[in-house]
């Protein structure tokens, strides 16, 4: 099995992505994540552009990155100094970081518009720097900037860009696409051609995601002999992002049968992408390739019976083998097979009883009403256990009230009084909020909270209201949708009514008796484990 070499900069083109910005210690976080799951390369950005990346460069310096190296990122020199004399490029070689990457112009666009000098001047900018760098004893990677573009307009030119960088001593020479505008087969074509001009060169792949292409890409250049692939964790970069290591990384390993991270590691795959996600304070994408919430959820009744029969009927790998997880989605759509699988992620065996077809039709009647199970497996969950006669309600409702009142200065005040029954005694409650449903739930915590203590765990982190037949005006019947969580699982809970603080109510209820459930359970596991 052949190496390719990862090469990530999450924390240099990465961050070109716009709203992303990392602090220091965020940034160095991120770092030590790649180099625990076997990053080859980290690009860190150029140590002397601000001081954040200043500190950031003294930062990794004192810590301990195992194998993972370092790459400092910068420019060739500029036109009429010498290498010796350009203080950028002096920086980069005096920085710690063992390896360089310069980039450098290709493109007759770039190099008579951006840096204003001719080919002639433009290779020997090239050579030069590459040579200064490799003789002050670093590893030099030379990224071709706009390869493709110049390959396009004048391929004899852009193939000797590299010859001069290649004899320069540079240790890998990058193709980059830039633009993120090329298609597979011509970024094929191109590395056949430089492979062929260049034998002894190491080719390493960059490209962007422009045309939806950065992926297909680096997998095409690697089957023409590129051995190095850089690229983003998510694909996050400018514009439409960079190519996304997360889906080229699984792509190569188990698909093409290249080693890239150690085998052990790439089980580590779905953890690594949320946590950059997470840590850059932006939401996980649940349809992302391999590692998404829904890369493995099923919705069809065919397709969820196909997979009992056999996982390989509509999955293309084991989830397991990067880190994710099997996801049942329950809808109208929804067959036997659906249910009996979701039962099964409960611990309850339907495989054999009568009760499934009940849980089907009534299951299609409440989505029929409005219901949406599929963003709501709490309630889903309860449904069954309805169904089969085992739910056990948290308490029995007697009344609940909400008064919202505005006075003529502007202010408003929400007050929810709620009576229920706990325990066979009579509780009261009253509380207050920014709205009705923050004063309900206030108030069946108060109510509670003393009595279920698992409560006091679990938050609201969502609320979605949606109209449902926007015809009928305030008469509509409206759909709650409450995100709930207790810091380690989120999950969904649903309500469906004319009344949008019933419909408020009845998700609130089932988040949270989803919640002390599932709270519970993971008491008494942890009890029996010891």
């Amino acid at each position: 099995m052949e190496p390719i070499f990862l090469y990530d900069t999450t924390l240099r083109d990465g961050l070109q992505r716009e709203g992303m910005s990392l602090s220091v210690d965020e940034q160095v976080a991120i770092a030590r994540r790649l180099a625990d799951f076997g990053m080859h390369y980290i690009e860190a950005g150029f140590p002397m552009s601000n001081p954040k990346h200043a500190e950031m460069f003294h930062a990794l310096e004192i810590i301990d990155l195992g194998e993972t190296k370092i790459a400092a990122f910068g420019m060739t020199r500029r036109k009429g100094v010498t290498a010796a004399e350009d203080p950028a490029l002096v920086g980069l070689a005096e920085c710690y970081a063992p390896v360089i990457t310069i980039v450098g112009k290709t493109w007759d666009l770039h190099i008579e518009k951006v840096i204003k000098v001719d080919r002639h001047e433009n290779l020997k900018m090239i050579g030069e720097s590459v040579a200064f760098l490799v003789a002050e004893g670093k590893e030099v990677i030379y990224d071709a900037e706009h390869f493709f573009d110049a390959f396009a307009a004048h391929s004899d030119y852009a193939v000797e860009c590299l010859r001069v960088a290649a004899e320069a001593g540079a240790h890998w020479i990058t193709l980059c696409d830039t633009n993120g505008a090329t298609l597979p087969q011509d970024v094929a074509h191109a590395v056949r051609t430089v492979r062929a001009a260049l034998p002894s060169a190491r080719i390493g792949i960059h490209t962007h995601n422009d045309a939806e292409c950065g992926v297909a890409n680096s997998l095409a250049a690697v089957v023409e002999g590129a051995r190095m692939v850089q690229g983003t964790v998510n694909g996050y970069g400018e514009r439409c992002g960079n190519a996304n290591l997360v889906s080229i990384i699984p792509s190569l390993s188990l698909k093409m049968g290249f080693t890239t991270i150690p085998e052990d590691r790439l089980t580590e795959l779905t953890s690594l992408s949320h946590f950059v996600a997470e840590t850059a304070n932006l939401q996980p994408d649940s349809w992302a390739p391999y590692v998404g919430r829904n890369a493995f959820a099923h919705k069809g009744g065919m397709h969820v019976a196909g997979m009992l029969a056999d996982e390989r009927t509509f999955e293309h790998i084991s989830p397991g083998a990067v880190g994710n997880g099997r996801h049942v989605l329950v809808s109208e759509l929804s067959g036997r097979g659906t249910i009996v699988a979701k039962a099964q992620e409960m611990g309850i065996d339907l495989s054999g009883g009568d009760d499934v077809p009940r849980i089907l039709a009534r299951l299609k009647d409440l989505e029929h009403e409005g219901y949406h199970f599929e963003v709501a497996d709490a309630s889903f969950e309860l449904l069954i256990e309805r169904e089969i006669g085992i739910y056990e309600p948290m308490f029995e409702l007697e009344q609940l009230q909400v008064v919202t009142e505005k006075v003529a200065d502007g202010r408003v005040s929400t007050h929810a009084t709620i009576a229920l029954v706990h325990g066979g005694e009579r509780v009261e409650a009253v509380g207050s909020g920014n709205g009705p449903i923050n004063a309900l739930d206030t108030a069946l915590r108060a109510a509670l909270a003393s009595r279920i203590p698992e409560i006091e765990a679990i938050e609201l982190v969502n609320f979605k209201v949606r109209i449902l037949d926007e015809g009928k005006g305030t008469g509509a019947t409206t759909r709650v949708l409450l995100d709930s969580s207790d810091g380690e699982q989120t999950w969904g809970a649903i309500g469906v009514s004319q009344n949008v603080i019933e419909a408020s109510w009845d998700a609130l209820v089932d988040s949270l008796a989803y919640g002390v459930r599932r709270r519970a359970r993971q008491a008494a596991n942890t009890k029996s484990a010891s």
